[in-house]
């Protein structure tokens, strides 16, 4: 079967494989892919960044935000022809307090796995095994939009996260502002839209899809700084990880508010900042910043629910580009005006 795999830590290794068949070792679910997202995560693995092969590997498989068919089934799970989502992470082996509880997207000792990313064979594959309790059931609605599950995880987790801070007070959160409107960007307004917030959208872009996508979501646009993007919002969810606008929006957020770092920053950029200003603002409003990566089973469930709600209509138009396995390479190639690029593996 064709596979897009890569020698970890080499860049320029990635290549489209013939690999066997997944071994029953995997799982006994066996799911055909029918398409998978490409994402920062999967550019930073191919240029050589970091990823971990299996054991006794030295390649890995590329891919963590599957959509797939079930072919063979397993007892009390998915049956065949269903659509389904594979769970990116699995707890590690001993497991920590975390994972043994089912939250092994907050793994204490990092000994975790990830598809595609950490010592998991990903999706980019035609087939793969997994085993049921990692493998999501999705409603035929979403044969189109599945795909965007796995992201829309990582953003039901934040604002599961903020929900949970939120109840600290009596205190309910009007505005919501998203900084950045990338994939992860676009499902974080949805999610806040769907909330019943006023939600503002900062972006550096002027033309492309994004000013409609959000405009056509009910929330509104902006370019510019973050002290132009509308009022002081309750709520930041900051999905750029550049340095400058965390602290922007540290300092934008209203009283009580609460800063959702979901961004990844790169390393050895240094800004001068005032930290006792920063300190002060925030101790002084009760003010929260946290970060949050990943997803467990229950937000992957919470996403396919939250994207069943969603206009399907919308949802394609984030899927800016389909590609077909065999040109995997220009799905690795990043266009002024992409949104989401998918590997579709029915072309």
């Amino acid at each position: 079967m064709q596979a897009v795999t890569v020698l970890p830590g080499q860049a320029g290794s990635a290549r489209l494989d013939d690999l066997a068949e997944p071994p029953a070792s995997e799982g006994p679910l066996l799911v055909e892919t029918l398409a998978v997202g490409v994402c920062g995560t999967d550019l930073e693995i191919a240029d050589g960044e970091y990823g971990w092969a299996p054991p006794g590997h030295e390649r890995l498989v590329l891919g963590h935000e599957s959509l797939g068919r079930v072919v063979e089934a397993a007892d009390g799970g998915p049956e065949p022809g269903d659509l389904v989502v594979g769970i990116v992470r699995q707890p590690d082996p001993v497991p920590c307090p975390s994972c043994a509880a089912g939250e092994w997207d907050m793994c204490r000792n990092g000994r975790y796995t990830e598809h595609g990313i950490k010592e998991l064979d990903g999706f980019m594959r035609e087939r793969y095994r997994i085993d049921p309790g990692y493998a999501v059931r999705l409603d035929p609605s979403l044969a189109r939009t599945g795909v965007l599950v796995e992201p829309t995880s990582v953003v039901a987790k934040a604002w599961e996260q903020i929900d949970r801070i939120a109840g600290r007070a009596t205190w309910r959160p009007r505005a919501a502002l998203v900084t950045g409107a990338g994939p992860i960007g676009l499902l974080a307004a949805l999610l806040g839209v769907q909330r019943g917030l006023e939600v503002h959208v900062l972006d550096r872009v002027t033309t492309g899809p994004k000013p409609e996508l959000i405009a056509d979501l009910g929330a509104t646009y902006h370019t510019g700084t973050v002290a132009d993007a509308g009022p002081k919002p309750d709520v930041v969810v900051e999905c750029t990880g550049v340095g400058q606008l965390v602290f922007d929006a540290m300092d934008k957020v209203a009283p009580d508010g609460i800063v959702c770092l979901s961004g990844v920053s790169p390393a050895g950029r240094t800004l001068t900042i005032d930290a006792g200003a920063l300190n002060r603002e925030l101790v002084l409003q009760n003010d929260v910043v946290f970060g949050t990566v990943n997803a467990n089973r229950r937000h992957y469930e919470a996403a396919v629910a939250a994207l069943a709600a969603a206009d399907q209509a919308w949802l394609e138009r984030l899927v800016t580009r389909r590609v077909p396995v065999g040109d995997w390479a220009q799905a690795m190639q990043r266009r002024p005006d992409d949104v989401k690029t998918v590997i579709d593996f029915t072309l």
